[in-house]
């Protein structure tokens, strides 16, 4: 099913413009985590003339308005999801590719015993290699 991201975009209180439709368009058609380079060259196929800053600023609209999480990597690197409801990751080492696993696939227990912490959210992260690939990161 094809989402209207004119609607969307102004359903969640951002002012659709071309270039904001283009990013929106990509990041919330995908299942990757982009980052904002990976997001901004695959824009550009269809949009050439759009500004790194742009595509960054977009971004960051967008996970104000929460249509997109931000998801930091331990290398610092900071990727895009458009999954915004409850879920844990997996990063597979070999091909660096993130995947989405499912919010009831986990358990995680005693938060309450965390003494002198605020939970706000939390979400797990898993890391290892998915059975049955031997992929190398491109």
């Amino acid at each position: 099913m094809k989402i209207d991201i004119d609607t969307v975009l102004r359903e969640h209180g951002i002012q659709p413009s071309a270039q904001r439709v283009a990013v929106a368009q990509y990041v919330l058609n995908t299942t990757a985590h982009p980052t904002a380079e990976k997001v901004a060259a695959e824009v550009r196929k269809t949009f050439p003339m759009i500004s790194r800053a742009t595509v960054y600023n977009t971004l960051n609209l967008m996970v104000e308005h929460g249509l997109l999480r931000e998801f930091v990597l331990d290398d610092g690197t900071t990727v895009f999801d458009a999954n915004v409801g409850s879920h844990h990751h997996f990063v597979d080492d070999e091909t660096g590719r993130i995947h989405d696993i499912p919010w009831d696939s986990l358990k995680v227990s005693k938060l309450e015993a965390l003494e002198g912490f605020e939970v706000r959210e939390y979400q797990v992260v898993l890391r290892g290699r998915l059975r049955g690939t031997s992929r190398r990161r491109s």
